[in-house]
């Protein structure tokens, strides 16, 4: 886990990705793009790691696309050439949503593009109050459905909010975000390192198995019915029930103690 385009932290069950790039407001380049994929990919086989925080350096999370690196170099491209750029985008939605590990964005600036998609594939966004946000494709004439922004955003504001964000591209402030529950949390910019790292600490302490069984129904009931959902959660519970912390939970709550879970820090 040696990215050259961002960088890459490891501590206490925690991976912390942090683009970095402040000078362009941390737009994305064909390596970055590229190395977030192989990253958020090479994670699912690091048990060790138990949550993620995505977030940026300087006075902004991510504003899509670099114009000079991405989008200059696109004009000049055939429709065969567009067509693997965009598909290599939606990739890294892929590797974000299948990772079996939550994801927290942190978000510490501007969000716009390409970025407010890496907000809504990740799991649970914290945002400082500085963090306006715009899905701003239609602004460049381009739909505003891009890397899987019409399927996700509605399961998260609704249809019609969704709507209007994403044929109008217009920015949103983060107290309105946090309003209709595009952000779970907002915060002065001075505590977003400390509320980020208290809302991840919940998540690593609890059960990874049963924190990414929740991830995977969440994923995978999206699109189903509710007789498929209940099977799948039947399926689940009831292999979650023969692992250790199904037991560690029922002997944490006898005895009136915090669980301690199988490799969560201490």
């Amino acid at each position: 886990m040696t990215p050259r385009s961002f960088r890459y932290q490891e501590s206490d069950g925690v991976a912390t990705l942090t683009l970095d790039r402040p000078e362009s407001l941390n737009a994305l380049t064909f390596e970055v793009y590229r190395e977030l994929i192989d990253t958020f990919r090479g994670l699912a086989a690091r048990p060790q790691v138990r949550a993620v925080v995505v977030t940026g350096s300087g006075r902004a999370f991510c504003t899509g696309g670099d114009v000079k690196d991405i989008i200059g170099r696109l004009l000049g491209r055939d429709h065969a050439a567009l067509l693997e750029f965009t598909r290599m985008t939606c990739d890294l939605v892929r590797a974000m949503r299948a990772l079996p590990q939550p994801i927290v964005a942190s978000l510490n600036g501007t969000v716009a593009g390409a970025g407010a998609i890496l907000a809504i594939a990740s799991d649970l966004r914290v945002a400082a109050d500085t963090a306006k946000i715009a899905f701003l494709f239609v602004k460049v004439g381009l739909s505003g459905a891009d890397m899987g922004a019409a399927w996700l955003l509605p399961r998260i504001v609704g249809l019609g909010r969704a709507t209007e964000l994403l044929m109008t591209g217009e920015f949103i402030d983060a107290a309105e975000a946090h309003r209709i529950g595009l952000y779970n949390r907002v915060v002065p910019l001075d505590r977003l390192a400390a509320e980020t790292a208290a809302m991840v600490d919940r998540l690593v302490r609890g059960p990874a198995e049963g924190v990414a069984a929740t991830k995977r129904a969440l994923r995978e009931e999206a699109a189903g019915d509710l007789e498929t959902a209940l099977e799948l959660e039947a399926q689940i519970q009831a292999q979650l029930m023969t692992r250790p912390d199904f037991r560690e939970g029922f002997e944490a709550f006898m005895a009136r103690r915090k669980p301690r879970f199988d490799g969560a820090p201490e």
